[in-house]
């Protein structure tokens, strides 16, 4: 019979800011595909709460690791960050979820678009050697309401730098203007061609697949987006080219 937690512990919380933190906890039992995620429960108030949450580390990393925001009144969210290390938490001991690779048709062009902590998952594929030898192309988008959320820079220096220009990142900010970052949301910029333009690779539905994370209300447009351009969604029995994935 399965065990229903794996018992970790903690090993850092990293606050980005004041809302957004990365957790780190040593469960070496849990296993998991890259892209899947898991649920992680603490007894709070002499209730057992649980969330899903996604692996951001891949699964030859010795430590899981997690990112998060806590929300108003989210008793799990808000009491993970207030952690100290050696804190005990129960993990979920296997991953679940069809983010993964084995699900992607091999393409030239692999875009990997998120809202907010969604980038989570596509760190954890891009840890992996196997999303480099399915996909010439990898660009990942991210996108947030202020710079300042722009996290995990030093995880993307590193996989640039290894990858060059098989690497393409972009960046959206919807509430400041910024230097470099796209003003605005994905699926308006899809249609009027801008990040497409930035990035300088079309999204030709023979070379293209489009993995999309997070904000429910950007996975509905986006994919309305991507429709309008010849592109559909993919299902195993109907391959396509839209992959997605709500994150609440």
């Amino acid at each position: 019979m399965t065990k229903k937690w794996i018992q970790g512990e903690v090993v850092s919380v990293k606050h980005w800011t004041d809302s957004l933190y990365s957790i780190r906890i040593s469960a070496p039992e849990v296993k998991f595909i890259a892209g899947q995620y898991t649920k992680i429960s603490l007894n709070i108030d002499n209730q057992e709460i649980a969330r899903p949450y996604s692996f951001v580390n891949s699964p030859n990393e010795e430590l899981l690791e997690f990112y998060s925001v806590s929300v108003p009144n989210g008793p799990l969210s808000t009491a993970l960050q207030k952690l100290d290390n050696g804190a005990q938490i129960n993990v979920g001991p296997t991953g679940n979820g069809f983010l993964i690779l084995e699900e992607i048709p091999s393409v030239d062009n692999i875009w990997m678009l998120a809202t907010g902590t969604a980038i989570g998952p596509y760190l954890s594929i891009l840890k992996t050697d196997e999303s480099w030898s399915k996909f010439k192309k990898v660009i990942l988008v991210h996108a947030v309401r202020y710079s300042k959320e722009l996290t995990y820079q030093e995880t993307i220096k590193e996989i640039s730098d290894k990858y060059g220009d098989r690497f393409i990142y972009i960046t959206y900010v919807s509430r400041e203007n910024t230097e470099h970052s796209i003003k605005g949301r994905i699926p308006n910029s899809i249609a009027k061609n801008e990040l497409q333009n930035k990035a300088g690779v079309e999204m030709n539905p023979k070379e293209t697949h489009v993995m999309l994370c997070g904000n429910p209300d950007m996975v509905k447009d986006t994919t309305l987006a991507l429709k309008k351009i010849g592109l559909k969604k993919h299902r195993r029995n109907s391959p396509g080219h839209i992959t997605t994935e709500n994150y609440w």
